[in-house]
Parts: structure tokens; C-alpha cells; sequence
């Protein structure tokens, strides 16, 4: 299969075959061409060149809704679901249960009620207005709506993202299910223990190609997965990290911050150059933490200071004033103006520097953010790039570039790598260290257990919005934070 855009070759000859019950997982970085061969295998784009045989046959996948018709649906790493509307009428959208012409809603409740059972999360009601939900729960009703289908192959993109480590496993039983029923599944995930766990052959795509297909799981290491697609042998994941200077100065001071509902009581310190990491699960009170720091909520109580001045509780703007930055767990509905040129993304947080005379020099705003593109080895390295043509690890890479530009004193990161490939997720792991040797205070959530160990100086272990420990990184390792999280959300 080969598909372009303009001048630029998505897919250069990509070949897969995928049997009935299996889950065939797809691994590449971002840019590879997973995300055009998913839209073009559920109708979303149509190939150039090359063939689609389904069971046999030849065909030709109009669209999305002939793709449905054929069996085929798509859960797309992009959350598609409609924030106004309810949870039932989420996952009949298009294809609403009707009696008469008229709306059934008795019965479109009943068949959600049943889906929600099936996927584990009876707690989510048909009547839950879907834009009330958390990211986690959203992921749920996109997979109830593909499950409302009477599909034969099931496509996952990310699936796991916005799910913690027990969601996970619902997930891995759900598809399990699937599997026996003779259902087809492809998943993509970067997340290589995931595929050990789950997947029965790989297809690994580079550059638009097919570097392997058909490898079985079980007889395939993960360092030559890893080779595939990046196409290096890599030895560490984690770069080695910079020991922080004895007399560095604290940065950052929470002291008694609360928000009710969320977390209480909350107190700790970064000093220049550490990286603290949170650890917890999903709902614990992390990423509304960070958000409170960063002034995006009002804390009830307690305070925030940086290099000593209290920031005004819930004013955004006195936060990033006094140096704070922060990149949100959402990047694409939370971080970024998708429909805007990287320059402009890069400098939103900046605006001042680049007025004269009440007009922005978008001159210097393109020249200020090509230093970061070459930095951050950017791609394409071209400012005016529309930012929703990026991949996931491109996009990140403005969210930094942004408070590179600014310049920060605190850089709070939520959930840096989500979405984002092993290549690319290096290159982060990487910036994140340089950016601590050059004396930034960071704090970082993110889902990924390993992650928050590997990267952070000290972990704080939270849950239920309290913080349960604070330990050197290099203490403690996955099982020790689950068993803290364990007991302390059981007291």
C-alpha cells in the first residue's frame, strides 16, 4: 500500500495480514505511517496504490461508514467522542436504535448498560453527560461505540494511553475476549511490555515501509523490536542522570496545598536542577496538582512559592511571570492551536518579546523558534508547519520548545512521552536531563511507574490526593510505589 500527501510519501509499500483471532500489533516511531495505514484500513483515506483483500476479496473502503459495514472499526488514539451528548447517545451516534422511526432511548440505554458491564465500568450510566468524564473513562465510551458494531476486526490506536495499570488489564481481558470470539484486533502501542503481554505477531513499520512483518512475540526481543524501529541498537533507554549540586537551591515550595475533592494538605520542595517525580494512579490527585501549581485551578489553601515569591493562588499569568511553565496531560485540546503554524505555538507564552509597536515581529517569532526546531531536532524543520500535520513527538517538542523560548525557573511536565514513540521518547528523556543540568527545577507525572523512576531524583508517591512518601529515586522501584498506593488507598 503507498499513500501521499502532496509531495510527502506517507506509505511507501507497506504489506500486513492480519488472521482472525489474533491481536497483531503494529510498533513504529511517530512518522513511521501508522496513523495513515489505520485511516486508509477503516476508509478515513483512500491508497494510491496498492490492495485491500477482506476475507479473500478485493476491495475498495469508501469511508469510515462502508468500513463499519464491511466489520471493520477504529478506536483512534484521538479521543472522537462528543463532549455535549450523553454516553448512550455517544456510542449510537450514527447508528441510533430506532423504533418506528423514533429514538428508542429505553433500548439504547439497556444495550449501554450491558456494554459497560462488559467492559468492566458499570459505573459509567448511559444518561452521563460524556464531557463530565475523565480522559480514562472517555477511552471507555470510544470502545463501547466500537463494540456496539458487529465488527470482525477490531483497530486500536493507543488504546492504553489515558488508562492506569488495573484499566489496563481490563483492556488486555476485553481484547482477550475478543480474540476468542474470533474477532481480529491490530493494535499500536509504544508501549513494548504491552506487546509482550498482548500480541501474537508484529509488523514493524520505518519510513513508511514494512521493516518486518510477521514476527511472533514470543521469539522476538525487545532490543531487536527496538532496532527495527529506530534502526540503532540502543543500550540504555534512560540517559544517566547529573548529580544535583550539594548547596542548589530550592526552587519551588507547595506548602499545605488543598483542593477539596482532589488532594489536601499537599507539601514538598525542588531544588535547582532536581526532577521530583509523582507516582500514583489515575484519579490519585497528580495532574490537578500540577494544575493547581501552575495556577490553572484555585487552591483553597496553602501556598506556592517560587525562589520565595508567593504566587497569587488561580492567576496563570503570575505563574509563568515568575518563571513557571507546564505542559498538560492533554496536549492537543490543552496545549496546543492545532490550526496554527509551530511558530506560533512556540511563541504563544512570549508574545511580549516579539511586539513592536503594539504588532508581534513574526520575523523574530519564526527566528526564535527555528533555534529551538534545531535544538529539539524538530520535523520537518519548518516554523510556518501547520502543528496538526506533527507527530505526537513533534508536537510535544513545541510544547518544550515553547518554554525554552520563555525561559523557566519550574517546568512542570504531565505525562511528557504519551503518545509518543521509543525514538522520540528518548529524545525527551534526553531534554529533560539537559534541562535539569542547566539548572531547572522539574516535576513530572506521568503513568508509567518506570518512567517516573528512571527519570526523577526523588519520587513522591501519591494517592488518593494525599502524599504518601518521599524517596530518593534510586530506593525504590514499580513494586514498592504499587504496594504504598495499595495500602494507602485502603487506610
Amino acid at each position: 500500500m503507498t499513500k501521499a500527501f502532496g509531495s510527502a510519501r506517507a506509505l511507501k509499500g507497506v504489506d500486513l495480514d492480519v488472521r482472525a483471532g489474533e491481536v497483531h500489533c503494529v510498533l513504529g516511531q511517530n512518522g513511521a505511517g501508522k496513523s495513515t495505514l489505520i485511516k486508509t484500513l477503516s476508509g478515513a483515506h483512500q491508497p494510491d496504490d496498492g490492495e485491500i483483500r477482506w476475507k479473500g476479496e478485493a476491495v475498495t473502503i469508501a469511508g469510515p461508514v462502508a468500513g463499519l459495514e464491511l466489520g471493520i472499526a477504529t478506536m483512534y488514539q484521538e479521543l472522537d467522542v462528543v463532549d455535549g451528548l450523553s454516553v448512550a447517545e455517544n456510542i449510537f451516534l450514527g447508528h441510533e436504535l430506532s423504533r418506528g422511526g423514533v429514538l428508542n432511548r429505553r433500548s439504547a440505554a439497556k444495550r449501554t448498560r450491558e456494554l459497560m458491564a462488559r467492559l468492566g465500568h458499570p459505573g459509567i450510566t448511559p444518561s452521563t453527560e460524556v464531557g463530565t468524564l475523565s480522559p480514562a473513562s472517555k477511552q471507555i465510551v470510544a470502545m463501547a461505540r466500537a463494540l456496539s458494531h458487529d465488527i470482525e476486526l477490531m483497530i486500536m490506536d493507543e488504546p492504553s494511553s489515558v488508562l492506569d495499570s488495573e484499566e489496563v488489564d481490563n483492556l488486555f481481558r476485553v481484547v482477550a475476549e475478543l480474540t476468542r470470539q474470533g474477532i481480529a484486533v491490530i493494535y499500536i502501542s509504544h508501549r513494548l511490555e504491552e506487546i509482550e503481554r498482548i500480541g501474537d505477531r508484529i509488523t514493524v513499520l520505518k519510513d513508511g515501509r514494512s521493516e518486518a512483518s510477521n514476527l511472533p512475540v514470543a521469539q522476538t526481543p525487545t532490543r531487536q523490536l527496538i532496532a527495527l524501529m529506530t534502526g540503532t541498537d540502543i543500550e540504555h533507554v534512560f540517559p544517566p542522570a547529573v548529580p544535583l549540586a550539594a548547596d542548589a537551591p530550592t526552587v519551588l515550595q507547595v506548602e499545605g496545598l488543598s483542593l477539596p475533592g482532589r488532594f489536601e494538605n499537599v507539601d514538598f520542595s525542588v531544588r535547582a536542577g532536581e526532577i521530583v517525580g509523582l507516582a500514583g494512579l489515575v484519579g490519585s490527585g497528580r495532574s490537578e496538582l500540577l494544575e493547581t501549581i501552575f495556577g490553572h485551578r484555585r487552591a483553597s489553601a496553602g501556598a506556592v512559592r517560587v525562589k520565595g515569591r508567593t504566587l497569587r493562588a488561580g492567576a496563570v499569568d503570575d505563574a509563568v511571570a515568575a518563571g513557571v511553565g507546564f505542559t498538560p496531560e492533554e496536549r492537543k485540546s490543552q496545549g496546543l492551536l492545532l490550526e496554527e503554524p509551530i511558530f506560533k505555538n512556540a511563541t504563544l507564552s512570549t508574545f511580549s518579546r516579539f511586539a513592536k509597536g503594539g504588532l508581534l515581529d513574526e520575523a523574530a517569532e519564526r527566528r526564535a523558534t527555528a533555534e529551538q526546531i534545531a535544538a529539539l531536532d524538530l520535523r520537518p524543520a519548518d516554523p510556518d508547519r501547520i502543528t496538526r500535520t506533527l507527530s505526537g513527538g513533534n508536537q510535544q517538542k513545541i510544547m518544550l520548545a515553547r518554554w525554552l523560548i520563555h525561559g523557566t525557573t519550574v517546568l512542570l511536565l504531565d505525562e511528557p512521552t504519551r503518545g509518543v514513540d521509543v525514538g522520540a521518547r528518548m529524545e525527551i528523556y534526553r531534554l529533560i536531563r539537559e534541562l535539569a543540568a542547566a539548572g531547572t527545577a522539574l516535576v513530572i507525572v506521568s503513568s508509567e511507574i518506570e518512567e517516573v523512576i528512571g527519570l526523577a531524583d526523588r519520587v513522591l508517591v501519591i494517592a488518593d490526593g494525599r502524599i504518601l512518601a518521599d524517596r530518593p529515586a534510586a530506593s525504590i522501584d514499580e513494586h514498592g510505589v504499587l504496594d504504598l498506593v495499595m495500602k494507602g488507598s485502603a487506610a
